[in-house]
């Protein structure tokens, strides 16, 4: 999967503009704010989601640390 991902670093200018062509032909100008705004909560639930998770392991961590003074 890295090398995936290593890829999309090497992309230029012409690059860019080739996909953003290509996403409007696909879904056309319409669709593309509802697109951007599912990406966008998707984004905000993972964050809040990845936030909840260390709130939980600090808790945790402090639990532990109260338990053995």
């Amino acid at each position: 999967m890295n090398h995936v991902l290593l890829f999309i670093g090497n992309l230029g200018g012409g690059e860019w503009i080739l996909i953003i062509l290509a996403i409007i032909l696909l879904f056309g100008g319409k669709k593309i704010p509802e697109l951007m705004r599912g990406i966008g909560q998707g984004i905000r639930e993972f964050n809040d989601a990845k936030k909840s998770v260390k709130d939980q392991i600090e808790d945790g961590m402090r639990t532990k640390e109260g338990d053995k003074k």
